[in-house]
C-alpha cells in the first residue's frame, strides 16, 4: 500500500527526519491561506499515488498569490497519469545546493533490505541507476536486524563526501531504516534529499510503500488500501477479491491467471482494444464468476466478453454456473466467448453453452479470439 506524500512526511517528522514546512489543502482558497501562512515562494505538489509527478506537470512553484491561485486551479482540475488530483501539498520552497538520494527497499534476489544512497538525486535517479553510475552505493542488511550509525557512515564514505554531510546524512539513513523496519515497509525513499545552501539536509519528498500482508499488525490512522483506489470499478474488483485494471477498450476480459490474462489482452489488441484486465486467481466459485461478469459488464459501450480460464486447481465447472446464471438473470445481449480447458472441461462447456456462450474447445487462444472478432463484426 502506497502512502500519500503528506502521510509519509508526517511519519518522517515524527521520527526526526527534517522536512520543510507544509500544509495539505483540498481547495484553491485553502491553498491561498496556506501560501500566506507559510510565506512565498512555495511549491504546490499534486497528491496522487503515482511516481514521476514532476515530469507529468504535477509540481508547480508559485512566487505570489496570483501564481498560486492559477496553479492550484489547474492542478485541482487535472489528472496525473490518469488519476484525478483532489489534494495538494503546499510546501515552503527551499534554497537547494545539491540533490541527493536515499532509499530502502527489498532486494528481490536475496530477500534482504538494501539501502541505496546517491549524490545525484532528482527525477532522473532511475535512469542513472540503470546506467550503473558510480555515484550510487548500496548496502544490504539482515532482515529484522538493527542498523547503526557506523554502518551508515561506512556506506556513505564510498561517496567521498564531506565529514559534516556524512554525519547529517548517516543520521537520516538510520532514522529512515527505523521507519522501514518498524512499519514493515517495502519501500522508504527520499528523493530528493536536499543539501540546502545553509548546509543542512531536508527531505523534500517522501515515499513509503507498506506490505499489505503486514497491515493487520499495524493500527495506522490512514486510509485502507481499498479506500485509496480512485477508480470505482477497480475498487469493486478489490472488494470481490480479484485483480482488476480498468482500460479504455470495449472487449471485457475474464481470465483465471495473470499470464493467461496478459496473453489474451495482447491477442485481442491486435484488432480491438481490451476494456479491462481481470484475473481471478485460485478458488473460482459460482458466486465469484457471477460477480466478475457483473463487474466486467458494468462498463458502458462493451461489445463482447471474452473468458479464458484453465481448470487446474480451479473448479471451472462451478465458475461456469456463475457465468450462466448471470447471463440468464441479466438477459445479457452482447456475445460471450469462452475458452475453458482442464479439469471437468466437458461439464463446463455444457453449462456455458446452455446459457448461449460461444465455447471454443481448441487449445489456442488465437482461435478463440478469432471467433470473438467474427461475432463482434457481425453484430
Amino acid at each position: 500500500m502506497k502512502l500519500h506524500e503528506y502521510e509519509a512526511m508526517d511519519i518522517f517528522k515524527r521520527y526526526g527526519i527534517p522536512v520543510p514546512e507544509q500544509i495539505k489543502v483540498n481547495t484553491v482558497e485553502q491553498a491561498l491561506d496556506a501560501g500566506n501562512n507559510i510565506g512565498y515562494p512555495v511549491v504546490l505538489k499534486a497528491q496522487v499515488l503515482v511516481g514521476g509527478r514532476g515530469l507529468a506537470g504535477g509540481i508547480k512553484t508559485a512566487q505570489t498569490d496570483t501564481e498560486l491561485k492559477s496553479h492550484a486551479e489547474i492542478l485541482l482540475n487535472s489528472h496525473i497519469k490518469g488519476l484525478p488530483v483532489r489534494e495538494l501539498l503546499v510546501v515552503k520552497k527551499e534554497e537547494i545546493s545539491e540533490e541527493l538520494y536515499t532509499g530502502i527497499t527489498i532486494n528481490g534476489f536475496t530477500g534482504r533490505p538494501v539501502i541505496v544512497a546517491s549524490t545525484e538525486g532528482g527525477v532522473h535517479i532511475e535512469k542513472r541507476a540503470q546506467e550503473g553510475n558510480k555515484s550510487i552505493q548500496t548496502l544490504e542488511i539482515e532482515p529484522g536486524s538493527e542498523f547503526y550509525p557506523y554502518q551508515a557512515r561506512k556506506l556513505l564514505r564510498r561517496l567521498n563526501i564531506s565529514p559534516k554531510l556524512l554525519i547529517q546524512w548517516s543520521d537520516i539513513i538510520v532514522k529512515l531504516y527505523r521507519i522501514f523496519n518498524q512499519y514493515e515497509a517495502l519501500i522508504a525513499e527520499i528523493n530528493p534529499l536536499a543539501l540546502l545552501t545553509d548546509g543542512k539536509l531536508k527531505a523534500l519528498d517522501a515515499v513509503i510503500e507498506l506490505d499489505n500482508s503486514a497491515l493487520f499488525r499495524r493500527e495506522l490512522p490512514i486510509k485502507t488500501p481499498i479506500e485509496r483506489i480512485e477508480d470505482p470499478l477497480e475498487k469493486k474488483g478489490k472488494e470481490i477479491g480479484v485483480t482488476f485494471v480498468n482500460l479504455d477498450g470495449d472487449i471485457g476480459l475474464i481470465s483465471s491467471g495473470a499470464g493467461l490474462g496478459m496473453a489474451s489482452m495482447d491477442i485481442i489488441a491486435q484488432k480491438m482494444k481490451p476494456a479491462n484486465f481481470l484475473e481471478t486467481g485460485g478458488g473460482i466459485t459460482d458466486d465469484l464468476l457471477y460477480k466478475c461478469m457483473d463487474l466486467v459488464t458494468s462498463k458502458n459501450g462493451l461489445k463482447a466478453v471474452f473468458i479464458n480460464i484453465y481448470g487446474g486447481i480451479n473448479p471451472i465447472h462451478e465458475g461456469a454456473k456463475g457465468v450462466a446464471r448471470f447471463i440468464k438473470e441479466k438477459n445479457l445481449k452482447i456475445p460471450v466467448v469462452a475458452k475453458a480447458l482442464g479439469n471437468r472441461q466437458e461439464e463446463t462447456w455444457e453449462i456455458l453453452r446452455s446459457a448461449g456462450v460461444h465455447v471454443v474447445t481448441d487449445t489456442a487462444t488465437e482461435i478463440a479470439v478469432e471467433k470473438l472478432f467474427e461475432l463482434v463484426n457481425n453484430q
